[in-house]
């Protein structure tokens, strides 16, 4: 290669390089969706440089769009500086096959495949969908030795979803990021679509405004709008939280509260229950978190629902056969664990002391909603497991596991006297926890010798469990060894948090987390785990491990193997019949 060539060469390479740092144009939905035939969703073509609406060209199939589609297009010059966009709202394809979207102007040429699939007959009458938020494999492995016990290697009973026929191992990554967070990991349950972390019910486009992003339409508003069937919400966090949220709203940012409360009122969900009370009130209520007059609650109450406060009022109200619609709040923020609720009586039981449990939502909506004569779609969330594993306090965890596992069985009974209901429990995501041994208080030397591992672990001496699953006593002489993979600087105490829930990390001076000097206070012996996250997380992280589904009944036989998140979305609308035939 003559200097003449090499340097045709070097600028070749330089050319080519600079091109990559450019934002390439987009089209949403993204390359490999997998779209259900008749739902609506939004197209958008993000053009990388200002192009003249008349210069631009897309076709699908081969045909231009607006002879495939009905929906007249949006054009935006010039968005937010960045480029010319296109956006077709509400399309909706309803014949099955491989889709290909081509759009081109005289500078750009975007393509993306899709395939649009059929539902088929319906094939169940009801789908409950448990979510246990952030459980890892290691929350069920030591709910189960709370609960059940084990004795010589062999466990003394199975946790609730134990031992359902099908399994699958989940993958949970999101369109823009390895790992996910409950806001996108849920939508994609909820939608069939992948999507960013913090967003729900849209695809992330460079559009400003959180609510103007593409939207893909949700399993509630598929139907509501296609069937007569009731559906139902119910979860032990804030009803505007990540999970409950995904059900029904539409949002760049899951901090969209306010919003969310609205689209929980407008979604006509027929059971909404849980915490968050203070979205629901207007600002000038005492602990309202609003920034305008409106009362969700009159307007809930107006609508035909049946109120719910405290645990007596909610089983009051389920158990009245006039009702068929009910809402529920009973806490303004998250409400409290088992654990707490229960045993320690710490957090806020005591300002709210009458908060029912999982089990008796779950049962006041199965309650509910088995009313309607064509069936229903139930969420249930227990919330706290990611709630918990996320400080590092992995007791609290565990009980609320031991809750989730009790909520399972009441939606077992259930389908025992109706056997066209599909159950499905799973995690969003996981978390990093894993047992390594068993605690020996007796042991001597430092903290850390205390740890038995190996034949050396033994097995722990929890008391026996009372009949909900629950011991009466975790700060026991020998305990499990459970450990977080990863996490802030902190003090590791390998006891039970038996004043609140473990606070690992408070902020400094600099604005950086260091370990919480309260718990060397409390026991002198804690030891100083230096932190394996970055400075500015005060809390462990979620993880890209697969997360561990069970399901019985009705279609749950296609979940096996290794499967995408937005594949239990798939099942469940294919069982439920709700896509064009």
């Amino acid at each position: 290669m003559n200097a003449s060539q090499l340097i045709k060469h070097a600028t070749f390479i330089l050319l080519g390089a600079f091109a990559s740092l450019v934002q390439a144009g987009v089209i949403y939905p993204i390359d490999q969706a997998s779209i259900l035939a008749g739902s609506k969703f939004d197209i958008k073509v993000e053009f990388n440089s200002v192009v003249n609406q008349g210069d631009v060209l897309i076709d699908l199939n081969g045909s231009p769009i607006n002879k495939v589609i009905r929906s007249k297009p949006e054009f935006i010059a010039n968005e937010n500086g960045k480029g010319s966009s296109i956006l077709f709202r509400d399309v909706q394809i309803t014949k099955p096959g491989k889709y290909e979207i081509k759009a081109r102007t005289p500078q750009e040429q975007l393509q993306v495949s899709w395939e649009v699939y059929a539902s088929g007959p319906r094939r169940v009458k009801n789908v409950i969908l448990f979510v246990g938020d952030g459980m890892t494999i290691a929350n069920r492995t030591t709910a189960r030795v709370l609960s059940k016990g084990i004795t010589e290697g062999k466990y003394q009973g199975r946790l609730a979803f134990d031992d359902m026929p099908s399994t699958a191992m989940i993958g949970t990554s999101g369109s823009d990021s390895l790992i996910t967070d409950s806001a996108n990991s849920m939508s994609a349950y909820t939608t069939g679509h992948k999507t960013a972390v913090n967003a729900m019910g849209v695809y992330v486009s460079r559009a400003t405004d959180n609510l103007s992003h593409p939207k893909v339409e949700t399993i509630a508003e598929l139907i509501k709008r296609n069937t007569k069937m009731a559906v139902g919400i119910v979860s032990d966090a804030e009803l505007q939280d990540a999970t409950p949220a995904a059900v029904v709203a539409h949002t760049r940012r899951r901090a969209d509260k306010q919003y969310i409360a609205d689209q929980l009122k407008a979604s006509d969900a027929e059971v909404i229950l849980g915490g968050g009370s203070a979205y629901f009130y207007p600002q000038s209520v005492k602990g309202s978190k609003r920034k305008d007059e409106k009362n969700l609650v009159d307007s809930f109450k107006a609508d035909g629902y049946q109120l719910a406060f405290t645990k007596q009022e909610l089983l009051a109200a389920s158990q009245s056969k006039s009702t068929k619609k009910l809402f529920g709040v009973f806490h303004p923020d998250n409400m409290d664990g088992s654990l707490d609720r229960l045993y320690l009586k710490k957090n806020t039981v005591e300002q709210y002391p009458d908060q029912p449990d999982l089990t008796e939502m779950t049962q006041s909506a199965i309650d509910v909603l088995s009313r309607n004569p064509n069936g229903f779609f139930l969420m249930v969330e227990a919330a706290l497991i990611d709630k918990f594993n996320h400080p590092l306090d992995w007791e609290r965890a565990a009980f609320d596991t031991i809750m989730l596992s009790n909520a399972v069985q009441i939606a077992k009974d259930f389908a025992k006297t109706h056997p066209d209901t599909l159950i499905i429990v799973t995690p969003d995501h996981t978390h990093s926890g894993s047992i390594s041994g068993v605690v020996h208080d007796d042991k001597p030397g430092p903290l850390r010798e205390k740890v038995g591992v190996y034949a050396a672990a033994g097995y722990p001496n929890y008391p026996k469990a009372d009949i909900k699953g629950y011991p009466n006593q975790i700060d026991v002489s020998k305990r499990i060894a459970f450990f977080y993979g990863n996490y802030p600087d902190h003090y590791e105490t390998m006891h039970p948090k038996l004043d609140g829930t473990f606070v690992p990390a408070i902020k400094d001076a600099s604005g950086q987390y260091v370990a919480n000097p309260k718990y060397i206070q409390l026991q002198e012996d804690a030891i100083h785990v230096g932190g394996n996250l970055p400075l500015k997380q005060e809390v462990g992280v979620h993880t890209a491990d697969d997360a561990v589904l069970n399901a019985m009944g009705p279609g749950s036989e296609k979940f096996k193997g290794f499967m995408d998140n937005t594949e239990v979305f798939k099942v469940m609308v294919q069982s439920l019949g709700l896509g064009a035939k």
